[in-house]
């Protein structure tokens, strides 16, 4: 039976391997994302391999940040992953002096120099310079990263965007689609902010000196990225080396360290052992309580909260309000009757131009209701001045207020208003039904529904599906109060524990609040919301963060039917009182 090397690399979004023979030729390699299923994942590209090369004996060696656990888990050897990308250098390509690595959440440089120890330099809590930021702003732009990579190859210009983190760039991007920068140049910009973090962050007076080796999926699938590091660098093609399996480089490492410390199996038996793993008894002693004992308990609580649904109406011959929640990502518009009834709403992405989003809002309101008498209208949120000048409206409200109105409406008595977006967050202390208080957050988006759809989307889920696992999960998560890169070491241990996706779904959802309240709001005690509390915006049409509060204060929520829309709800009933005052 032959004897071939295997080198695995389970990193914390896909998993890559690469078969090699003693001659060092790569005979197969995989690479694909697993979405939290490291398992079946497995399962799949062993079943590929043995149709490659059939039965045979492998000598294997793990890496990769999810990798520590599926060697433990398989009683497989494990090495760490630079210690791979070094053994690849110094074996394969012996004249690089610089390798620069780029993963999903992190980058790594390396110096290479005749007769000394590389000189290895990794980031720490910044994932500005990663793929994740990538993938981040791309989504953003409203593109995939290839287009991305398309549309900077069509650049004229460089702008400065803030490559720290995604809350930081959002504003920056959102800032040049104002301008109305075009596309390519803000791609372009992206892929510049990157490289500038990368070389800034991790170089630290260390001459990065050619042969320069790039690895990783940024490197093997966006060109541009690399010419952007080229640019900054002065350096030409000629420079450097983008092999053609850049990102399964650590998974080549690991298959040439095998002959030294590699375990011995064989393909069937390995097979046979990933098909039964060895299970390993969960330590639940750490974890929250269940948000959802079943669905019939769901199903009674979402009864309860409907009777704070905000009454709707036909079309009539009547005056109307409108209202138009201008935010970051999306616009929001409500038209309410003269008895504060809605009659027509619309939700739409704004893909960078609010302006348009918002002309195209009005076309199809006028094709569903027609072309009805508007008596007064009113905006709010990020495009309030652009659009309330564009379009003549009559009014302009500032969000916190426009909230404040619209959580009023559902409880008059409320004691502390809290929405959540996906990018930001308001808070609002409220006596007597006079605003005490406000906060809002700044740098931070960890308590924000961006956090979750990030997370959701990298385990190959969409925010319905994760947020609906969430709500039936059986021992959630504690993930604590981290920000983004943190978690994503809090969700890799959970992994390695092998925690279950809906437990991490569920966990997460604690976590917004627990970001939103002790993080960002820096609350000593949840008494100070008071007894009576409303939520909304878009992040609470997710049913597990709601509950997550409900769990946390010990408090019965009030929330509306249209949690993402209050903002607009809230703008056209400030139309309505305005009119109504000035009549």
């Amino acid at each position: 039976m032959r004897t071939y090397n295997l080198g695995i690399d389970i990193g914390s979004t896909t998993m890559k391997v690469a078969l090699l023979d003693d001659a060092h030729r790569l005979l197969f390699r995989d690479y694909r994302r697993h979405n939290a299923d490291v398992l079946n994942t497995a399962r799949k590209i062993l079943h590929a391999l043995g149709e490659r090369v059939g039965e045979c004996a492998l000598q294997i060696v793990v890496t990769g940040s999810v990798g520590m656990g599926f060697a433990e888990r398989l009683g497989l050897t494990f090495t760490q992953e630079v210690v791979a990308s070094v053994r690849t250098i110094r074996t394969l390509y012996p004249n690089v002096r610089t390798f620069i690595d780029m993963g999903g959440e992190d980058s790594k440089m390396i110096f290479f120099e005749d007769g000394k120890i590389p000189d290895i330099r990794m980031n720490g809590s910044c994932a500005g310079g990663t793929g994740a930021f990538i993938d981040q702003t791309a989504s953003l732009m409203g593109v995939t990263t290839a287009e991305l990579n398309s549309l900077a190859e069509q650049s004229t210009t460089i702008y400065p965007i803030a490559s720290r983190c995604g809350v930081f760039s959002k504003t920056d991007i959102q800032n040049l689609i104002a301008r109305n920068v075009s596309k390519a140049d803000i791609a372009a910009s992206v892929f510049h902010a990157v490289a500038t973090q990368v070389i800034g962050s991790l170089a630290r007076g260390m001459d990065i000196r050619p042969k320069l080796f790039y690895c990783g999926g940024p490197f093997a699938f966006l060109p541009e990225l690399s010419k952007a590091f080229l640019r900054l660098l002065h350096l030409d093609e000629s420079d450097c080396i983008i092999p053609d399996d850049a990102q399964i480089i650590p998974a080549i490492g690991c298959a040439l360290q095998t002959g030294e410390e590699g375990k011995t199996v064989a393909l069937s038996d390995l097979q046979k052992q990933i098909e039964e793993p060895e299970r390993i008894e969960a330590d639940y002693s750490a974890r929250l309580p269940q948000l959802f004992a079943n669905e019939e308990e769901y199903s009674a609580w979402l009864k309860r909260k409907q009777t704070h649904a905000v009454p709707r109406a036909e079309v009539t011959d009547t005056d109307y309000f409108l209202g138009v929640d201008s935010g970051s990502t999306t616009t929001k518009i409500v038209l309410l009757n003269t008895e504060g009834a809605l009659v027509y709403s619309d939700y739409q992405r704004n893909h960078g131009d609010s302006f348009r989003t918002f002309t195209d809002a009005l076309q199809r309101m006028k094709q569903t209701v027609g072309d009805v008498r508007i008596a007064a209208s009113c905006a709010t949120g990020y495009g309030e001045s652009l659009l309330q000048t564009a379009f003549s409206l009559d009014y302009g409200v500032v969000e916190t207020m426009a909230h404040f109105m619209g959580a009023r409406a559902l409880n008059p008595n409320l004691s502390f208003v809290l929405d959540i977006g996906g990018q930001d967050m308001k808070a609002i202390w409220v006596d007597n039904g006079t605003i005490r208080r406000i906060e809002i957050n700044e740098a931070c988006s960890s308590g924000c529904g961006s956090f979750v759809e990030t997370f959701a989307n990298q385990l190959g889920y969409t925010v319905e599906d994760f947020a609906h696992k969430a709500c039936f999960a059986a021992h959630p998560c504690d993930l604590g109060t981290r920000c983004t890169v943190f978690m994503n070491s809090k969700v890799k241990q959970a992994m390695r524990e092998g925690a279950q996706v809906e437990d991490i779904a569920a966990g997460f959802s604690y976590s917004v609040v627990k970001n939103c309240l002790y993080k960002v709001l820096k609350l000593k005690s949840v008494a100070d919301l008071g007894s009576s509390i409303v939520v909304q915006g878009g992040t609470m049409r997710n049913h597990s963060v709601v509950r997550a509060l409900e769990r946390m204060t010990g408090t019965d929520l009030t929330f509306s039917d249209i949690p993402e829309l209050m903002g607009a709800y809230g703008a056209a009933l400030y139309a309505m009182k305005q009119t109504t005052a000035t009549v």
